[in-house]
């Protein structure tokens, strides 16, 4: 058995895209545009874990509410520099919802609600501002 990949559907898929790939650093494998079922397929792996892929499916017409997506759990990724990922995204607009305080992990949600879990690489970076007096917002 081999794992192939998590599928999450979005509703924009540009601001997916950006979320995923211009804020977390993950990049396209592929793109299948499915124009008689009305529905995009875009494969995302991260650059070191290229077998472990996350399927965006984009439906062209969908106006279904797929909720607060609490009920998916969430993505996990490994990072370099936790402190320096979260200021990138938070510089992109993307709200911090728990905090890296601890050097150690933090979490954020895609324009799709799903929570992200981002955890330092190796042990935990020093505790620093602004992160050790930022609270948690919302949901994650």
């Amino acid at each position: 058995m081999r794992y192939l990949h998590t599928m999450v559907r979005v509703r924009d898929l540009e601001a997916s895209l950006r979320f995923y790939c211009d804020g977390l650093g993950l990049r396209e494998v592929r793109r299948h545009d499915h124009a008689a079922g009305r529905f995009t397929l875009v494969f995302l792996a991260a650059p070191e874990s290229p077998d472990a892929e996350i399927e965006l499916t984009h439906n062209w017409d969908a106006d279904e509410d797929y909720g607060s997506a609490r009920n998916f759990g969430h993505l996990a990724f490994r990072v370099e520099d936790i402190y320096a990922l979260c200021a990138h995204l938070q510089a992109m607009g993307v709200a911090i919802q728990r905090p890296p305080r601890d050097g150690h992990m933090a979490f954020v949600r895609s324009p799709d609600l799903i929570s992200i879990e981002l955890l330092q690489e190796g042990d935990p970076l020093p505790p620093r501002e602004p992160w050790i007096s930022m609270p948690n917002i919302g949901a994650w």
